[in-house]
């Protein structure tokens, strides 16, 4: 089973030829520069925070590729919420996450690549999020979830006119996993220690470094460093006009930079869009959603009895 997956992997990054490659030096986007020889890797950071530049770096040297590296400045990051709010027509909390991406792609562009290959659709079909450890019937959950996930790469890559490849959401290889992959292959316990993405770590463990295969949780805007971003949005909202406005707004905030990019929302979208016939009503902000999904496009709130608020996306 680890050959023929490691197999339909390689068939799948063959199927989805890029220019470039979000690289962050986590499992997925290594994977994807070890099966793409040549290609154009972009890393990026925030300031002086993130770790995925050591990660990057190493990686990098191993496989004898040179990254264009990009730091974003802290004004031109919160320069960038309102354009990523304005395309995603969201203020999910994971906005920071989506920061990083939208100064990838922004960095492509600048390079003149029309392609660029993320590693999109890994954790949700190989249980790559912390999280999963504590959702109960994980299998159904990810049957559930391979039928229902979308990215907002996507539409962010509409500002710059690139085109998104992504390898890991191949339809043969969405159904292999699916079907044929037991979810304890997926998340495995060992010495008291879960690990995600088990199997596929397990497929390219004789090609790359252990320490790269085998490397702990990093989710996109902490090794990026944009999570810092949160901190910094957050001190320039007083607690008193925070505490006002949620009286009056008709959102359930998680945080104050929750709330600032709910502000960008407004000024760039307008009111959030309520339930229409068929669909349910979000409990945190109102906006209609499929009766089948668990997550709130509008707002990024998830349904109690799944998990509530969702980790934010990893790249590992």
């Amino acid at each position: 089973m680890i050959k023929e997956l490691k197999e339909l992997v390689t068939v799948a990054v063959k199927r989805n030829p890029a220019e470039g490659l979000l690289f962050s030096g986590g499992l997925d986007s290594g994977i994807l520069a070890f099966l793409c020889p040549g290609i154009k890797a972009i890393t990026v950071t925030f300031d002086s925070f993130g770790n995925d530049l050591n990660y990057a770096r190493s990686l990098a040297g191993f496989l004898g590729i040179r990254p264009h590296y990009r730091r974003i400045e802290v004004e031109e990051a919160i320069a960038a919420v309102s354009p990523v709010v304005r395309a995603l027509e969201s203020f999910d909390p994971a906005i920071p996450n989506d920061i990083t991406v939208y100064f990838g792609l922004k960095t492509a562009r600048e390079l003149g690549l029309k392609t660029v290959m993320t590693g999109d659709g890994s954790d949700e079909i190989f249980a790559g999020y912390q999280y999963m450890q504590r959702v109960k019937n994980l299998d159904g959950y990810l049957q559930r979830m391979s039928t229902t996930m979308s990215f907002n790469t996507q539409k962010i890559a509409g500002i710059f006119g690139i085109e998104i490849k992504q390898p890991f959401l191949d339809r043969d290889l969405v159904d292999f996993c699916r079907e044929r992959i037991p979810v304890e292959q997926k998340l495995r316990k060992e010495e008291g220690k879960f690990i995600g993405k088990w199997i596929l770590r397990k497929a390219f463990e004789p090609d790359l470094p252990a320490d790269f295969i085998w490397q702990g949780k990093r989710p996109l805007e902490y090794g990026s460093g944009t999570t810092e971003l949160r901190e910094i949005i957050s001190a320039r909202i007083s607690p008193e006009e925070f505490q006002d406005k949620s009286r009056i707004y008709p959102v359930k905030f998680i945080s104050r930079d929750h709330f600032y990019y709910y502000e960008r929302y407004r000024k760039e979208i307008g009111n959030i869009p309520p339930a229409e016939d068929g669909q349910k009503a979000c409990p945190a902000c109102g906006a209609g959603m499929n009766k089948k999904s668990f997550h709130c496009r509008i707002c990024g709130n998830n349904e109690p009895g799944e998990i509530v608020w969702k980790e934010q996306s990893d790249h590992v």
